[in-house]
């Protein structure tokens, strides 16, 4: 069968027509079963809305002639994330955190929007008061002012699973009490299957689906979405985070009070202070916000890369800055949430995390990887970058290593000390530099992303987002060389006894030597000794190939002398019938000589 090579304009219909092909199928396809079927479909049509327009807009249009009538690209994506919001806030459930978590990428999406979607941490409509009551009946067997000294009827914040109402214990200990919301089981189901249908469409786009494992992610944040609604085990991840921590005064954890939790009601202590993206009522406090962006980018560090327990969804809604006692104030000064808190210079504070339900645990097979890589960025080493990715699995078999460590080393020497605020402003010179140094390697896209990150890298791009909005002047370079010193130096103590046994047995072996050298010496002088050399396999072929190559030539080079013998005897008077015979002999020589060097 002849192979016929396709143009790249037929490989590109072909490509849509099976896009095509499964959306319909999909739209034809019977919805999962025990989910909310209006739900579902209207997700996954909002879905398929959004990716019709990239393929009409940015594929279709994006080519020569046709890109004239392609429209900016920025008003359509704000569009579209306008559309998302109002469907999220509308609907509720998983699309909240969906919208949260691109709300929070200031540092590589455009305000304008990041600015459609911000509106998500504080859009989320309440359940009825008389639903919360009725869950809490369901849970204890009893009603809430049996269970509760008092419970506030005004919710204190409304999330996308839960939500939170301060109350009073019967000991007097000021609490907030997270509720799941009622059915919200069947909603995270509809949610997921909507969201794993999405991700099936975006199998048709290679470059990603080559490197993303979709079908392994579509498991994993079914799983890790499905703990969030597992009270219990976020009250265990709460404590587990406090012992982390126990020593770090700058964290604070809230106490969980299992007496007062059951299966969807969830009793921590009140710790509902300055929320963490209030950058005015911060900065009224006299709180140094780059401090707090300091020290909330070292806590992520420790998670990362000392303790391995990612708190993996760190919004500004679930992160608060507790204001602490300045030195000049009484001894006895304590501020409670919501307590007013006068301004004094450079006041002291407390980073406080709440909402446990999506934590990640980086596997053991990663966690040499990663401490190898900000070791490696710390100290600006590329080749030891380079490793990393190796380790961690980040890298295909088929990358050229030296490329990628020559631009990691070039982006070193670009962005070095480069703050979070200018991020933005260089990006496009130096991404028209590296696409014009690197347009072999970015073509390539020699990465691949194993699913055990994902959740990680998801957190820490949501921290960036916040600490650039704490800080513009933020310069994470500088924050992660004592980081790195640290961990080079922990390596070190870690190793030494290891280190020391080898120096041991390299110095035996050294003592051996001058016995050795004796014997070698007295082989030689008696002649015993016979050399062998060899090639390495590697070498071997190449020498092999370059030889059949020159050998190749040699017999060109002969049969092209006789063609142009043949021919200049031939065009003569007298050597006619021999031109004819060293031709044809030119053309056996040729064919011998391919057939022969093969």
């Amino acid at each position: 069968m002849v192979n016929q090579q396709r143009t790249p304009e037929e490989i590109q219909q072909d490509f849509h027509r099976q896009l095509s092909q499964t959306l319909s199928d999909s739209f034809k396809k019977p919805a999962p079963s025990k989910i909310d079927i209006k739900r579902y479909r209207k997700i996954r049509w909002f879905f398929a809305k959004a990716f019709i327009q990239v393929i009409w807009w940015d594929v279709i249009l994006n080519r020569p002639i046709l890109d004239w009538f392609r429209t900016p690209p920025l008003p359509r994506w704000q569009k579209i994330a306008r559309r998302y919001r109002g469907l999220a806030v509308e609907m509720g459930g998983v699309l909240i955190k969906l919208g949260q978590f691109l709300s929070t990428r200031v540092d590589v999406l455009p305000p304008e929007v990041t600015g459609e979607l911000a509106g998500l941490q504080d859009e989320i409509p309440p359940e009825p008061i008389a639903a919360v009551f009725a869950q809490i009946q369901e849970d204890f067997g009893r009603s809430h002012t049996q269970v509760f000294e008092w419970f506030s009827t005004e919710p204190l914040g409304a999330a996308s699973l839960a939500q939170a109402h301060v109350a009073r214990l019967p000991g007097g200990q000021e609490v907030v009490v997270k509720i799941l919301r009622p059915g919200i089981e069947v909603l995270v189901e509809t949610d997921l299957a909507a969201l794993a249908l999405a991700l099936t469409w975006l199998k048709f786009y290679k470059r990603l689906s080559t490197r993303v494992d979709l079908d392994w992610l579509t498991r994993e944040f079914t799983t890790i979405t499905l703990n969030e609604l597992d009270f219990r085990a976020e009250g265990r991840n709460a404590e587990q985070f406090a012992e982390d921590f126990a020593d770090d005064p700058g964290v604070y954890i809230p106490k969980v009070y299992w007496d007062f939790c059951a299966a969807r009601t969830l009793t921590l202590e009140n710790v509902g202070y300055i929320k963490i993206g209030d950058l005015q009522a911060i900065d009224a406090a006299g709180i140094d916000r780059a401090k707090v962006a300091k020290k909330f980018n070292n806590i992520y560090m420790e998670q990362l890369f000392v303790t391995h327990l990612v708190h993996a969804d760190p919004h500004p809604g679930n992160v608060f800055v507790k204001p602490l006692r300045h030195p000049d104030e009484p001894p006895e000064t304590v501020f409670g949430p919501n307590d007013p808190v006068p301004h004094k210079p450079n006041r002291p504070f407390q980073v406080v995390f709440v909402d446990f339900g999506m934590v990640v645990t980086i596997p053991e097979r990663l966690r040499a990887a990663l401490r190898e890589y900000v070791i490696g960025v710390g100290t600006r080493d590329a080749y030891r970058v380079v490793k990393a990715y190796d380790d961690a699995g980040v890298l295909l078999p088929s990358a050229d290593r030296k490329r990628i460590e020559a631009a990691t080393a070039d982006v070193f020497q670009r962005t070095w000390g480069v703050k979070m605020g200018q991020v933005r402003d260089m990006a496009a010179t130096e991404m028209n530099y590296f696409v014009r140094e690197y347009r072999d390697l970015i073509y390539e896209a020699p990465f691949q992303f194993p699913v055990d990150l994902l959740f990680s890298l998801r957190a820490m791009g949501i921290l960036s987002g916040m600490a650039t909005n704490l800080d513009p002047n933020f310069d994470p370079w500088a924050e992660i060389m004592p980081f790195a010193q640290r961990l080079a130096q922990d390596e070190l103590q870690k190793n030494w006894q290891g280190w020391l046994r080898e120096a041991v047995a390299l110095a035996q072996t050294f003592l051996k030597l001058p016995a050795q050298f004796d014997r070698i010496l007295t082989n030689f002088e008696r002649g015993n000794v016979i050399v062998q050399t060899s090639l390495a396999p590697n070498a071997r072929k190449s020498i092999e190939r370059l030889e059949k190559s020159v050998n190749r030539l040699s017999w060109v080079v002969l049969a092209v002398g006789l063609l142009v013998a043949g021919t200049t005897m031939n065009n003569g008077t007298d050597g006619g019938t021999l031109g004819g015979w060293l031709m044809g002999l030119a053309l056996v020589v040729f064919v011998w000589g391919l057939i022969k060097e093969r």
